[in-house]
Parts: C-alpha cells; sequence; structure tokens
C-alpha cells in the first residue's frame, strides 16, 4: 500500500496531473490531508476551489480539459460530460464560452452549480457513455443525438461530417437511426464510389470554409441547400465568397443537395473534368 501520508502533496499532485490538473475533497482526504489541511492549503494558494469539494492544484486557471474534468466530479457518479461540451472533447465541434454540459441520471439529486449545465436522461446505457483523455463523456453518437436535438440543423451536420471525418462513427448506424439525410450521406460518399481522389471535407482556405477541397486540382466543390442558400442576400453572399476563392487561384463548382441525391453521374462527370482541365 502506497504510504500517501509520508508526503500526500506529493501524491496529490500525481494524482492531479493524471486529471487534467483537478482534485476532489474526498481525494484530498484519501491521501492523508484533512479539512484543515485543505483549508490551509486554499489559503497558500496551493489549492484553488473549482466547483463545491472539487479544487485545482497548483494553478487557478484550468484548460477546457480541466473544466470538464472538475464539472464531472462535481456532478457525482455517473455524470457525464454531454452536448456540446462532449462535441468538443471528441473534436468535432470548436470550443464554445460558457458552463460545461453534463447528463446525470434522473435519480442523481444533484443541483446545479455555477458553470454547469446539468441535463437529466433516463435512457444512458453502456454503450452510450466512453472517456476521453481519462474524462467520462457520451459516446461520439450519443453526443449527435442530443447535439440533433439541442442545436441548428447546419451545426449539427458540420458535426457529424467532422465524426465521419474523424472515423468515431459509422455511416451505417446513421441510416439505421435516421442521424443523417441521404443527401448528406451522397455529398459524402459519391467519391468514394466512383472512384475519384477523396478531398479534404471542411478545409479552411483564405478565411472560408469550404465544403470539400482537392488541394491538388486547385478545386472546390460547395454543396448548396435551399434552406440555407436561398434569397438574394444568401446569393451575393455565396458570389463574393466565390469571387474571393477564385483571386486565390482556386475554382469554384456548386452543385445544389437535389443534384448530388438525383443527378449523380452528371456531378460525377463534371467533376473529373474539372480535375482534367
Amino acid at each position: 500500500m502506497r504510504d500517501k501520508g509520508a508526503n500526500p502533496d506529493r501524491f496529490v499532485a500525481a494524482l492531479a496531473a493524471r486529471q487534467h490538473g483537478v482534485v476532489s475533497a474526498e481525494q484530498l482526504r484519501t491521501s492523508g490531508i484533512d479539512k484543515d489541511g485543505i483549508a490551509r492549503r486554499v489559503t497558500a494558494g496551493r489549492l484553488h476551489r473549482v466547483h463545491r469539494g472539487i479544487y485545482a492544484v497548483g494553478y487557478p486557471h484550468l484548460r477546457f480539459e480541466g473544466r470538464c474534468m472538475a464539472a464531472a466530479f462535481a456532478c457525482g457518479e455517473r455524470a457525464y460530460v454531454s452536448h456540446r461540451s462532449a462535441a468538443t472533447l471528441w473534436r468535432i465541434l470548436p470550443d464554445v464560452s460558457g458552463p460545461i454540459q453534463i447528463t446525470i441520471g434522473t435519480g442523481n439529486g444533484r443541483k446545479p452549480q455555477v458553470g454547469i449545465e446539468i441535463h437529466r436522461s433516463r435512457s444512458l446505457q453502456g454503450h452510450d457513455i466512453a472517456k476521453r483523455a481519462a474524462i467520462p463523456v457520451t459516446a461520439p453518437a450519443r453526443t449527435l443525438r442530443d447535439l440533433r436535438r439541442s442545436m441548428a440543423p447546419s451545426l449539427y451536420l458540420r458535426a457529424v461530417r467532422r465524426a465521419l471525418d474523424l472515423q468515431l462513427i459509422e455511416e451505417s448506424g446513421l441510416r439505421s437511426e435516421g442521424e443523417l439525410t441521404r443527401s448528406e450521406l451522397e455529398r459524402r460518399f459519391i467519391c468514394r464510389r466512383n472512384r475519384i481522389p477523396a478531398p479534404t471535407v471542411n478545409a479552411q482556405v483564405g478565411g472560408y470554409e469550404v465544403d470539400f477541397l482537392w488541394v491538388d486540382h486547385a478545386l472546390i466543390v460547395e454543396t448548396d441547400g435551399f434552406r440555407y442558400h436561398a434569397g438574394r442576400v444568401a446569393f451575393e453572399a455565396d458570389r463574393a465568397r466565390d469571387a474571393e476563392l477564385q483571386a486565390l487561384g482556386y475554382r469554384v463548382v456548386r452543385f445544389t443537395f437535389r443534384q448530388v441525391e438525383t443527378q449523380p453521374k452528371l456531378v460525377v462527370q463534371r467533376l473529373r473534368e474539372m480535375m482534367r482541365s
């Protein structure tokens, strides 16, 4: 058995290093530091209270992963980082400011704390949960289901495409669960089925995020849905964007979702012509 009492601070520092800089009061007590010892270390600036019973060790400012770990600890057992926070942990959406989102079971009586947004669920099962860098988190497929109910369709579809790119989910599972429209699947896999080189998806070019980029061909393909590209303002914005990309030396071609879904041979033919020219 480890002799934590001989040097509890060293033990706590090693523990915090494995937990993104945070420890719980229970872990401190287990290491041999009692309530008064915790208070002395807080006063000395060696511990910094993050949530009730949760402390940052050494430094008060935690990185995103540390904030997630602290929030999960603060909500007790069977508490999992979820929704947009989980999407950030899985790298399928960028970080945003705001509270860490946590999902807990309906029987968990934990009350909200500052910096934590609690969701309650009766349906969390074993396949819905995972760990990411030692942080308890909802699994990618469950995270996407939560996002689908809580954010704009365009942002949700962006998260799905990124999860597919990172191989965190399988397209077959999306089909069976209705997570993704057929047109969205077609726009991603049309190249694979027709032996067209795979593009970079959601690439950054000249300050814009483009749907598909073939760097070797200086070719950009944008796929437009009527819902998000209708109207004069959107039309003019798309054309101004295309003009700037063309000024950077890229050819830009646009297909509608309907074209990709109902005229895939025409889309493939056009892509091949552009790559040969």
